[in-house]
């Protein structure tokens, strides 16, 4: 415990996750007090600059530094917290603390009137808890439960809204797909326990851990542990066929989408990846990159046909998702953590620009009191010369996310995609599927974030009889903030090389020995040939939706496929929802009709019978009991009448038998 005393990385890393838990507890005690955002605001900005100043500069690239502490003894065995801090944990906090404040700053003016703002401060802080917990856990089960945690504050935030029918559906969607993830989570960390008797991750993936001293991982067991924990990342990174989830959660605040799933909490899933990598063998990192590279492709695809700016965004960060899982999947996972960092700024700032133009529209909306979608694309047009400050961002937000150079996204695509083609050029065959398949979802992540910013920005004003000109710039609350994230986009927040991923310091930090070899050819085609397909595919969408060549019909079966979401949705209420409600009616009916009819056919029965021996009862056995005992009664009452005492009677009885005999005796 002298550790918490003393200022060293350990005792600021804990102080970094306990002050948004301060700023939760007090917000919670003030209640509707407290709505100015405050407190959470000050817990955050001093969350990162110690996060920055006291842990990650002194402990990446340093040896790491760990904390353990009992908790709890079962047995013989005993459980343990502690705080675990290597250049991957520490680089996992800063993130969330750098990506948090200035959503914190955005929401000030983004949230600003809200009814329940009381509630959205605490909730936020609650979640960058979980998350800043989540990031340093030394132990399998703490880190389960600041998991579980992150589900419940995303699961509050989804909902804020409550009185929204789609708000409410939303969240218990996310709720529900999450459970299964969990589940295997769970069962993963079961496995481990009770195949090592420890959860502590330096025991079990450190540098002199179990998992780094020869043992066997291609056992059963081992690869269904490998699976149960991509499971558990399966649900909380949305991957297919547990992504449903992400797009419906964009009812919440855009200011909760851009922290919780673009930067976060979908990054979990990646982190914990990362964090048990050891742990699987090539048959589970098989998987992770089939997963992923369907992921990213179907995610794409479903972008394409949305109108709605935030679920583009929303599936836009599902393919992305899926590019990480491949570099796990394919043993690069420093190059999957070093997409996540670059991601979190350059999809934050998408979301955050998203939410300036829904806030404008919605302001328009409601001076003009017509009824119109202020998210969808089809109700915009011309944007760019009412918000150009806005277009200027959020323009170079997409094209970090198309990946062209200059910009950070191109150099972590680049390591992603690069590598991809070493590994499948290295084991041949099929394996080129998915670097072919990330080729061109590249293409098509340029072809649909262009088409964002044609349909929103470029052309004329959609929406009939209202004045556009109403339409101004974002508050400089909301400006800053957004800045700030646009400057992160750019490479040389990574790199001082714009053109080579190889010299970026998160790489350089994580340091991943790869199992093949580099193929130097490949380092010049490949970024070639993305930058080309982007420039293409930018093109086409500058064509069909910014000089109006749109050529396709809306009624064509793959833009009602890419808008229906692959009929994913549609799928999974005929197949699992209304399946189960069928079961539960047929169970219904059954219990209804054949159970509860056995036992009310039982009670009638056995309510017959006892009427029955209630009758013999009554009637048989107690009408012959009262009839002897009324017999002996009478007898006993004659009896009594005689022997009373008085000679009359006695004489009068003797003269009656006497007559009675005679009168026998006389009729025989």
């Amino acid at each position: 415990m002298k550790e918490l005393l003393t200022i060293s990385p350990i005792s600021m890393s804990i102080l970094v996750v306990l002050l948004p838990f301060v700023a939760f507890v007090i917000q919670a005690i003030l209640g509707k007090k407290s709505i100015s955002g405050i407190i959470s605001l000050v817990a955050i900005l001093t969350s990162t600059l110690i996060s920055g100043g006291f842990v990650f500069s002194a402990v990446w690239n340093s040896p790491p530094a760990s904390a353990t502490y009992h908790w709890f003894t079962i047995g013989d065995k005993t459980f343990t917290i502690g705080i675990l801090l290597n250049n991957l944990t520490v680089l996992m906090q800063f993130i969330v603390c750098i990506i948090a404040l200035p959503v914190h700053i955005y929401s000030r003016s983004y949230m600003k009137g809200d009814s329940g703002i009381h509630r959205y401060w605490m909730y936020l802080s609650l979640f960058c808890f979980a998350m800043l917990g989540l990031s340093v856990s030394k132990n399998l089960f703490m880190l389960y439960i600041f998991w579980e945690l992150v589900g419940f504050a995303s699961y509050l935030l989804i909902g804020f809204w409550f009185t929204r029918e789609a708000a409410v559906q939303a969240n218990k969607k996310a709720f529900l797909v999450n459970r299964i993830g969990d589940l295997g989570f769970l069962i993963g960390i079961a496995i481990l326990f009770s195949s090592f008797g420890t959860l502590d991750l330096v025991d079990l993936f450190g540098k002199d851990g179990i998992f780094l001293q020869g043992i066997d991982k291609n056992t059963g067991w081992m690869t269904a542990a490998g699976i149960a924990f991509f499971l558990g990342a399966m649900a909380k990174s949305a991957q297919f066929p547990l992504h449903v989830w992400l797009p419906d959660a964009m009812e919440g605040p855009t200011s909760v989408s851009s922290l919780i799933h673009a930067a976060t909490m979908v990054a979990a899933g990646v982190f914990l990846l990362a964090s048990v990598f050891p742990l699987f063998n090539e048959t589970v990192l098989l998987i992770i990159a089939i997963i992923g590279t369907i992921t990213a492709i179907s995610s794409a695809f479903f972008a394409l046909g949305q109108y709605d700016i935030k679920k583009i965004l929303a599936f836009s960060t599902i393919s992305q998702l899926g590019y990480m899982m491949v570099g796990v999947g394919i043993g690069a996972w420093d190059a999957a953590m070093f997409h996540l960092a670059t991601h979190a700024f350059f999809k934050c700032l998408l979301f955050l620009s998203a939410g300036a133009v829904i806030h404008e529209m919605a302001h328009l909306k409601a001076h003009g009191n017509q009824a119109f979608d202020a998210q969808d694309l089809r109700n915009m047009g011309g944007l760019r010369h009412y918000m150009p400050k806005t277009f200027i961002l959020m323009a170079v937000a997409s094209l970090a996310l198309a990946g062209f150079p200059l910009t950070s996204g191109y150099l972590s695509k680049d390591a992603i995609v690069i590598t991809a083609w070493e590994w499948a050029l290295h084991h041949g065959g099929l394996y080129l599927v998915v670097p072919i398949l990330l080729v061109v979802v590249s293409i098509l992540t340029a072809f649909y974030i262009s088409r964002l910013i044609f349909k929103a920005f470029f052309g004329e004003f959609r929406v009939k009889d209202l004045d556009p000109t109403r339409l101004h710039e974002a508050p400089s609350s909301m400006l800053i903030p957004m800045l700030f994230l646009g400057i992160c986009a750019l490479f040389f927040v990574f790199s001082w090389n714009p053109l080579s991923y190889a010299d970026a310091g998160i790489l350089k930090g994580l340091a991943v020995v790869y199992p093949f070899p580099e193929v130097h050819a490949i380092h010049i085609v490949v970024p070639i040939l993305l930058v080309c397909g982007s420039l293409i595919a930018c093109w086409v969408g500058w064509r069909w939706y910014a000089k109006g060549r749109y050529p396709l019909n809306a009624d064509n079966r793959w833009v009602q496929a890419s808008l229906n979401q692959g009929y994913i949705n549609q799928f999974y209420q005929k197949t699992f929802i209304e399946s189960t409600l069928k079961l539960t009616q047929l169970s219904y009916w059954f219990d209804l009709h054949i159970v509860d009819g056995l036992v009310n056919l039982s009670a009638k029965v056995v309510r017959s019978l006892s009427a029955i021996s209630s009758w013999i009862d009554r009637h048989i056995v107690d009408g012959l009991v009262n009839t002897v005992a009324g017999t002996i009664y009478y007898i006993g009452h004659l009896l009594r009448w005689i022997q009373n005492g008085r000679l009359q009677n006695y004489l009068g009885f003797a003269f009656t038998v006497v007559l009675i005999g005679i009168i026998y005796l006389i009729i025989r």
